[in-house]
């Protein structure tokens, strides 16, 4: 049986926009991802998606709603992915963990080269889109 891993996502939308991070490191480098991270013991996903994204972008940001949760599998693991949409409260989105990022509108979500469960999430985003 192969591992699990739990983590949470942040969908950060400003303008119309999405903000998306590039990997800078293992397997998965150079692909785009929806920024944040593994939950702790006793935190809920809203915390551990603001901590996560303190941590890794230097910024605080308020979770609005739910938007879905991607079940994917990897070669090593399953992955489930909890995302939720979130705005910006304050910081300026620091990249301490990532190679690049960018601010991209519903129709430039295709042309990056996403990780194959952030092609789930760009799925549900369209459709909320259209």
């Amino acid at each position: 049986m192969r591992k699990r891993i739990e983590v949470v996502a942040a969908v950060m939308s400003r303008d119309g926009k999405y903000f998306a991070t590039q990997r800078g490191y293992g397997e998965f480098k150079d692909y785009w991802e929806f920024p944040g991270g593994k939950m702790e013991p006793g935190e809920s996903r809203e915390e551990a998606l603001m901590r996560e994204i303190r941590e890794e972008l230097d910024t605080d940001i308020r979770v609005d709603a739910f938007l879905t949760t991607v079940e994917c599998d990897y070669p090593l693991f399953h992955l489930t992915m909890h995302c939720y949409l979130c705005t910006v409260v304050s910081g300026s989105l620091v990249l301490k963990e990532h190679e690049s990022a960018a601010w991209l509108g519903a129709d430039e979500l295709d042309r990056m080269a996403w990780l194959p469960a952030d092609v789930e999430v760009v799925k549900e985003i369209k459709k909320r889109e259209a």
